[in-house]
């Protein structure tokens, strides 16, 4: 729990990330930031395409509706969160000379989304409308 506690802090704090190990090749600290953007972005999509099925879908039955958009929404604020606590992970591992740190996340965002665009794909094949 302390280590957790202690990444937390370097989420605020980013500079004590310095006081560890040596400092990478800036090339390697460059590439974690571009895959932190990459995961902002897609949190991003996953709370516009939340707001989109809110938004666009109004004859979905208002339980199936709400539950896609919370489905989302949830998915994209996990991702943002995952984003910073991953960038924290890998800077600390590069500048401690450790492995990069392994994780579940990608595997289970991808099955989230895979859920909620099979429903989706079973809701446009057999209608939507019904309240």
């Amino acid at each position: 729990m302390s280590d957790f506690v202690q990444s937390l802090r370097l989420w605020f704090a980013p500079q004590r990330i310095r006081d560890e190990g040596e400092t990478p090749d800036y090339r390697f600290s460059l590439a974690n930031e571009r895959t932190f953007l990459a995961w902002i972005r897609t949190s991003l999509a996953l709370v516009g395409g939340g707001f989109a099925v809110d938004q666009f879908l109004p004859d979905l039955r208002w339980g199936v509706r709400v539950g896609l958009t919370l489905a989302l929404l949830v998915a994209g604020v996990l991702c943002a969160l995952r984003a910073v606590n991953h960038w924290v992970r890998c800077e600390r591992a590069m500048r401690r000379g450790e492995d990069l740190p392994a994780s579940r996340f990608p595997a289970a965002l991808s099955l989230s989304v895979a859920v909620v665009a099979l429903a989706m794909v079973v809701l446009v094949v057999f209608g939507w409308a019904g309240r």
